[in-house]
């Protein structure tokens, strides 16, 4: 069965793949790629690397989910780093889409796990890309020198293989693992993202909106001295 791919290339909301410097970064980034598959793997790593992944880069509402202002930002989270790699992509005429997984982290600190009561993260985002007639999907969210900081391995793509979250860490450690798919999206779905941390952290919280929520949800992904490493890079 052809998949209709379409959805997977028109700008959105907060895939905003038309905005002017969305269409700057992304075919500055691939100059001199030859293929899709090299295209995807120069925009991966610039995302990576280039944008700052900082748990606490929130903005106004929803504005924070906008691929054109975490460009601007130079920061961002797991989910606001997968939608501009999102956007990046189909800016450059690659199909993308958003997954999304709840993971648990083995190396959340106590003092995050006795707060959420938990060491699961809901809603982890990650990118899937259109190439060579097959999804492949990777997670931009830890640059690397942060990785060499808090002792994480960096995760590598080669736009063949799936590059998501090592299962352990360069100790030896189990860190993360995956329990729960939430899905594959064309656009980023708010009102879910903001319906599970509810249901997981509602308690917690006591709050319904999304701006309020990830401000509760600020050390997304901690682990051992994991904010201060961001705070100071």
């Amino acid at each position: 069965m052809k998949i209709d791919l379409n959805q997977y290339l028109t700008p959105t909301q907060y895939i905003n793949s038309d905005h002017p410097e969305i269409q700057r970064y992304a075919h500055e980034t691939i100059e001199g790629a030859q293929n899709d598959q090299e295209k995807a793997v120069k925009l991966y790593y610039a995302a990576r690397d280039d944008i700052r992944y900082n748990p606490y880069a929130l903005m106004t509402g929803s504005d924070t989910f906008v691929a054109s202002n975490v460009l601007a930002a130079k920061e961002g989270f797991c989910i606001p780093k997968a939608i501009l790699l999102a956007a990046l992509g189909r800016a450059v005429g690659i199909p993308t889409q958003l997954g999304f997984a709840d993971v648990r982290n083995h190396l959340t600190s106590p003092k995050l796990k006795e707060l959420m009561k938990t060491d699961i993260f809901v809603f982890h985002g990650n990118t899937g890309f259109y190439i060579n007639n097959q999804w492949v999907k990777c997670t931009p969210a830890f640059n690397l020198s942060l990785c060499e900081k808090a002792n994480i391995k960096p995760l590598e793509f080669d736009g063949v293989e799936d590059s998501l979250f090592h299962p352990i860490d360069n100790a030896g450690n189990k860190h993360m693992e995956y329990i729960r798919e939430r899905g594959d999206y064309a656009d980023f779905p708010l009102e879910e993202m903001t319906t599970a941390f509810t249901e997981v952290y509602g308690n917690l919280m006591g709050v319904s909106d999304s701006s309020s929520v990830m401000e509760a949800l600020g050390e997304d992904l901690s682990n051992r001295d994991f904010e201060s490493e961001v705070i100071s890079e």
